[in-house]
């Protein structure tokens, strides 16, 4: 459904967007406490919910294709952050898993990701931030991935 209300506001979504996803990069990558990037802390997030993805599933979470994913994976693990172990049952594939310095840098970033979070959503009711999540959920819904490769 489209808002094609008479009086409906040109807001520049996709401006804001873009503007709003590039500053808070930013924003998280100079957290002094920072030892990893925000792509890295993606990944230690799935990791944290479930250690011993396939690294395909990762990148799926993540959104990232098959050099997107293996690229992240090799910085992580230069890092000694996560290790990667061929897969007992398809020894074509390859899991992942965290390592303790993997385990410790998860804690900061879901630290710095709560503390974030609250400056994100400061000002706004539980109600309008649960519009403003629908909404940037039903733009995976309308834009799937792969419709644009």
């Amino acid at each position: 459904m489209r808002n094609k209300e008479a009086g409906a506001r040109h807001h520049r979504l996709i401006y804001l967007l873009s503007v709003a996803q590039r500053r808070l990069q930013r924003c998280m990558a100079a957290r002094p406490e920072s030892e990893v990037t925000p792509a890295q802390a993606g990944l230690l997030f799935i990791l944290g919910k479930q250690d011993g993805v396939l690294i395909g599933e990762a990148g799926a979470a993540l959104d990232l294709g098959p050099a997107g994913i293996s690229g992240l994976v090799d910085r992580t693990a230069a890092a000694k952050l996560i290790e990667r172990r061929a897969d007992r049952e398809d020894g074509r594939a390859w899991r992942i898993w965290l390592t303790p310095k993997g385990r410790s840098a998860l804690a900061q970033a879901k630290a710095s990701a709560a503390e974030v979070n609250a400056a994100l959503t400061e000002g706004f009711t539980a109600a309008e931030i649960d519009i403003v999540a629908r909404w940037l959920m039903s733009i995976q819904d309308k834009f799937p991935r792969g419709a644009d490769e």
